[in-house]
């Protein structure tokens, strides 16, 4: 029977850690600031939303909300994302995704500030973290990561499978794992014989969006099954890419969909803000805000 990886006691610690560090830094006239732009009526988004409000009040994080009707102009988002990279108070921001039909994701991820895009999508951002040389981790990858860290499974000489090449996860997290030494391979719907792949994977991370596709003939007995994805069954439950009831007697670890990978995501954009804020303190940064590269560098030393 494999571990459960329990993502909702871990980003419960992180918070509670980062609240320490964000009472800290505002005593010293610096209250980290997290602006989260809602474009359209999404009902999931609006969720999401919601969690991360509340989760920037149990860090003491202030947050700022900007919600936009269906059919607002490019022009006015990206204006709007203007202003916030020129207000002090915001260190973070964050344009939640996917945007309505008719506005250009590319455009307006570009016109925020590198120093600013906590979701690390900015390309500049995605450039360091191809180099190894990170400003900010995108959240979801470095929540695995974290999770990784804290049932001491390192990646150097594993076979790590990561099934989705999204910008988001996908080759995000192949990165990472590939920094801390792991042998990656990557995934998608064109790769025949799925199968025969992720049954060499010691470490599997699915996260291609289709519930049911990674069954427990699948699996190679012992490996450690991240489930990153969040989708609805025929019967409308949660659920992830993992067929979890068949893979959790084979597996050695596995994440729980919810409870897994999702609370992690959000607890590293908490992380973030605080990373972005406290690279103030010494002035406007020309390149990196001082992120602490352990996660990419298999570090014993972690940052919450």
């Amino acid at each position: 029977m494999a571990v459960i990886m329990d993502g909702k006691g871990l980003a419960s610690k992180i918070r509670s850690s980062l609240a320490e560090k964000v009472n800290k830094l505002s005593r010293k006239g610096i209250r980290p600031g997290l602006a989260v732009v809602l474009a359209g009526n999404d009902p999931a988004s609006a969720i999401y939303v919601k969690n991360k409000k509340a989760d920037c009040a149990e860090c003491g994080i202030e947050s700022f909300e900007y919600l936009l009707p269906d059919g607002t102009p490019q022009g006015e988002l990206t204006s709007l994302i203007a202003e916030l990279n020129a207000n002090g108070k915001i260190h973070g921001i964050l344009v939640q995704l996917p945007l309505p039909r008719g506005l250009n994701e590319a455009e307006v991820i570009a016109s925020i500030d590198p120093c600013k895009d906590v979701d690390a999508f900015h390309a500049e951002n995605v450039g360091l973290i191809c180099q190894g040389t990170p400003r900010f981790l995108p959240c979801t990858p470095a929540g695995v990561m974290a999770l990784l860290d804290e049932y001491k499974i390192d990646p150097a000489g594993k076979h790590c499978v990561v099934v989705g090449r999204s910008n988001i996860v996908g080759k995000p997290q192949a990165l990472l794992l590939l920094h801390r030494h792991g042998t990656v391979s990557i995934c998608h719907s064109r790769t025949p014989g799925l199968g025969s792949i992720t049954r060499q994977a010691d470490i599997l991370v699915a996260a291609a969006g289709k519930a049911g596709l990674i069954t427990g003939e699948m699996i190679k007995p012992g490996a450690i099954a991240i489930d990153v994805a969040m989708n609805r069954n025929e019967q409308g439950t949660l659920c992830g890419d993992m067929v979890f009831d068949e893979i959790e007697p084979i597996a050695a670890y596995i994440t729980p969909v919810p409870g897994g990978v999702g609370p992690m995501t959000r607890a590293m954009l908490m992380q973030n803000t605080l990373t972005a804020a406290e690279s103030t303190m010494n002035g406007r940064p020309v390149r990196l805000c001082g992120t602490s590269p352990d996660v990419v560098q298999g570090s014993t030393r972690r940052r919450y």
